[in-house]
């Protein structure tokens, strides 16, 4: 996705480097226009401007090799690597070769760059160089800083920990999905990471660090998925062989085992959990705050799917049933039911309570179908999506005779009827 550019110490030493590139890859059956030199005498001025406009703007060339060419003037946003062959002895012209890498680049979803300096440039002019790194160790999880964090006392040496932390979370909230983005809400407070971000840096150190401290479990759900998107393609010319086939849960346990520990959580939780307590106790009030309930599961590892999986590899069933049920199921022995099946059933029973017309019948059919993607209705339910469409929730409650608000509750009812169970 990102341009290379790499420093040669002259016009001779540059065409090496372009060989011996286009030799290693040439197996690979990557062109030769991928690699190509752009110094003075890569032809006419016509010809270098058309090689740097190329680089700048086409698939190829992605690995450039330069001089003096490139040091100043040229900006290419997508330089996600430098490679300095050669040494320099001023501090501006090596500013300047760095600063071609410092560019943003959203197209690509840059959030850093890469030096490879061979010939110890970096090295030479660290102390005296204006551009400084924000994260000394770019490989450093957040859980490594968050852990160095609590070991640091002086304030310099904290706010330096600080700013590394921040700059990971701003890098990584460019390739947060919208689930991650959600969860990183709900352990945040309702502050997304730009918002956390501006929250850390109004604080003083100290403040920050006890910010910091107390949102761990922030910081292992961030820390998720590795450390970076790109790395390294292995190639192998061995042909593959499947030795076994086996899924973990949660952390890599046995389906029984995570059942196990799912029940424990809710049974431990029960009372500590608003929203936990609720779905025991009263699960037809449930609404929007199901949301942080399945964001809380979440963090823990807890989702649908694979208490699904696990229940089926454990029973041999297969019902497909939701996070109420399965919450219930734990707490307070109600019959796990698939959610399709549950759904069915409270529509049949509120058919069957009331003479409804045909075109309410027809409506309690778009409902039902609406909850096999849902949980609970509301009021708030009507005014989203399809049923937006159809005016919301003033001009459906009239086609039931201004009497949806006690259907919604009774239907609500029905979908956790196991008896007036509670925990």
């Amino acid at each position: 996705m990102g341009k290379n550019l790499i420093y040669a110490v002259d016009d001779n030493h540059a065409d090496i480097i372009v060989n011996i590139l286009r030799e290693i890859y040439e197996p690979f059956g990557i062109s030769n226009n991928a690699i190509v030199k752009i110094t003075g005498k890569s032809g006419d001025r016509k010809r270098v401007m058309e090689l740097i406009r190329a680089y700048k703007n086409e698939q190829y060339p992605n690995i450039a090799v330069t001089v003096d060419l490139l040091t100043t003037g040229i900006d290419v946003p997508e330089i996600t690597t430098l490679v300095f062959m050669r040494r320099v002895k001023s501090r501006i012209l090596y500013e300047q070769m760095l600063g071609h890498a410092t560019r943003l680049c959203d197209k690509i979803g840059k959030t850093h760059f890469e030096i490879y300096d061979p010939v110890g440039v970096y090295e030479s002019f660290q102390n005296v160089s204006t551009m400084k790194p924000v994260v000394a160790n770019a490989n450093a999880t957040f859980v490594d800083l968050i852990k160095g964090l609590e070991t640091l006392d002086s304030d310099e040496k904290v706010q330096n920990q600080i700013d590394m932390i921040v700059s990971k979370i701003r890098r990584k909230q460019k390739r947060m999905s919208e689930r991650d983005k959600e969860q990183f809400e709900y352990l945040f407070g309702g502050k997304n990471p730009l918002e956390f971000i501006a929250h850390i840096k109004s604080l003083s150190p100290n403040e920050s660090k006890n910010v910091l401290l107390s949102k761990q479990e922030l910081f292992y759900m961030l820390n998720e998925g590795g450390i970076d998107a790109r790395r390294a393609v292995v190639f192998s010319d061995k042909e593959d062989k499947l030795l076994t086939h086996t899924r973990g849960y949660g952390k890599g346990q046995k389906p029984q085992d995570y059942l196990e520990e799912f029940k424990a959580f809710i049974i431990e939780n029960t009372e500590k959990i608003e929203v936990l307590k609720l779905v025991c106790t009263r699960p037809a009030d449930l609404t929007r705050a199901l949301k942080s309930l399945r964001l809380e599961l979440d963090s823990k590892g807890f989702t649908e799917t694979q208490l699904n999986s696990a229940w089926k590899e454990t029973t041999n069933q297969d019902i497909a049933a939701d996070i109420i049920s399965f919450i219930r199921s734990q707490a307070v022995g109600s019959d796990l039911l698939g959610h399709e099946e549950r759904i069915q059933k409270a529509v049949t029973k509120l058919k069957l309570a009331h003479n409804f017309s045909k075109m309410e019948l027809d409506w309690l059919e778009r409902i039902g179908k609406f909850l096999l993607t849902e949980t609970v209705l509301s009021e708030e339910t009507f005014n989203l999506g399809a049923f937006r469409d159809f005016g919301g929730y003033t001009r459906i409650d009239k086609l039931f005779k201004n009497k949806l608000k006690d259907y919604i509750i009774e239907l609500n009812q029905y979908l956790y009827d196991d008896g007036g169970k509670v925990a």
